[in-house]
């Protein structure tokens, strides 16, 4: 367990310092600044900023770090819950019926974005939350109480989040996808804190904000259609995906009439719009263009044998449709050209298929190689045993994964 603990840790860290992780750590700190102009949160902004206005100097940066300290805890503890239910969320992920929950979860809330029902805090809550407290406590209150007094419309993207975040299983990865989505949800106040006095200089609020919900909506709708992906053939989801990405491109860039007193939220709209579009055009290319995939084979109960006869290496890929990052490995790092012609001509690959149960071979092969979760990809060595050093349990792109490849074909 201790073994499987510190590759965990190992692959986390190594996702994070991965491309992929920092556009999408970059990408949700870009959403937590945009949460800001949504009409429940910008109107705090004189609010609070108005609590930091007698305050100068040191005082003021204070102040304003334990206030965005207060949003980050919130939200960073939030991350961390739902990944730690991540193996319960995965076990209960096999049923379709979970999967189409929760995509209908993700609509209703993303129709509260659209303005079809509205969410409410309760009174009494939302009290508590916006009571005033003195010293430096009560800036740190105010940021851990944020979160309750925006949640009408930060809640729905909140939720959509987490559950993302369960699905990864990761808590570190959920701490920090949380945390940064309240740096990014907090450091304009920070910023606006220590410059109170250029408060007249940012845009009044308007009916602009009703069409940042509309985006936020679009985007728990992707979320929906995400999770709902296992129960469609690989090419059906791809085109529905790209679909979504089209509506939403048109609904925000020409369909919306929402209209601004500045000139600039034109081109914020249509670089959205044109982005979307560019994302359709991107995953529908991509899926087209790409060559197949590396050749799994069924566990069947000779294969193993075989590979020991022939002295040939063997990955061993457990994994699930349920499972993201196994997804990605399927989509990213099997279908890479060298991973696939460095596998065809010296390994032999096994798919163990665990998004349903009840198969006694392939628990057998759990109990023997001691896999906790998915997506665990074995290494094994010309005599069948199993190189424990090149174990994976995330993510990884393919250059990494080529080069387990390598050490696994130096043992021979």
């Amino acid at each position: 367990m201790k073994n499987l603990d510190q590759a965990t840790a190992n692959n986390s860290y190594g996702l994070l310092h991965g491309w992929a992780m920092i556009w999408t750590l970059l990408g949700i700190f870009v959403g937590g600044m945009a949460l800001n102009l949504t009409p429940c949160v910008y109107p705090l902004i004189p609010i609070t900023m108005s609590y930091f206005g007698g305050r100068s100097g040191r005082g003021t940066i204070n102040h304003a770090v334990l206030y965005v300290i207060g949003i980050a805890f919130t939200n960073s503890i939030l991350g961390v819950f739902a990944a730690l239910t991540g193996g319960l969320m995965g076990s209960v992920l096999q049923h379709p019926v979970v999967l189409v929950g929760i995509a209908f979860l993700l609509t209703a809330f993303a129709l509260s974005l659209f303005g079809f029902w509205e969410l409410r805090v309760p009174f009494q809550v939302m009290q508590i939350a916006t009571r005033s407290h003195a010293g430096l406590l009560g800036s740190l209150f105010m940021g851990l109480m944020m979160g309750i007094v925006a949640a009408p419309c930060i809640g729905p993207f909140v939720l959509g989040l987490l559950t993302w975040v369960a699905s990864m299983g990761s808590p570190w990865l959920g701490f920090v996808i949380f945390f940064t989505l309240s740096l990014g949800l907090g450091v304009p106040f920070f910023f606006l804190a220590v410059f109170s006095g250029n408060l007249n200089r940012l845009p009044k609020s308007g009916e602009w904000m009703i069409w940042v919900k509309k985006l936020m909506g679009w985007v728990l709708i992707g979320m929906a259609v995400y999770f709902l992906q296992p129960l469609f053939p690989k090419a059906l989801g791809i085109y529905i995906t790209a679909g979504t990405a089209l509506f939403a491109g048109i609904h925000l860039g020409w369909i919306d009439k929402t209209k601004a007193g500045f000139k600039v939220f034109g081109w914020i709209k249509m670089t959205i719009a044109l982005a979307a579009l560019a994302f359709m055009t991107l995953t529908i290319g991509t899926f087209v263009t790409r060559g197949p995939g590396a050749a799994f084979h069924s566990y069947q109960g000779d294969i193993l044998n075989q590979a020991k006869i022939r002295n040939k290496p063997v990955i061993i890929d457990f994994s699930a449709d349920w499972c993201s990052p196994c997804r990605e490995l399927d989509n990213v790092t099997f279908h890479d050209r060298r991973v696939v012609k460095m596998a065809q001509k010296d390994f032999i690959l096994v798919k163990i298929d665990l998004t349903r149960k009840g198969n006694p071979d392939h628990e057998k092969l759990l109990k023997k190689y001691d896999i906790k979760g998915v997506p665990t990809i074995i290494f094994l060595d010309g005599k069948g045993k199993e190189i424990k050093g090149l174990r994976l349990v995330d993510f990884e792109p393919p250059q990494l994964f080529i080069e387990r490849m390598i050490k696994a074909k130096q043992t021979l």
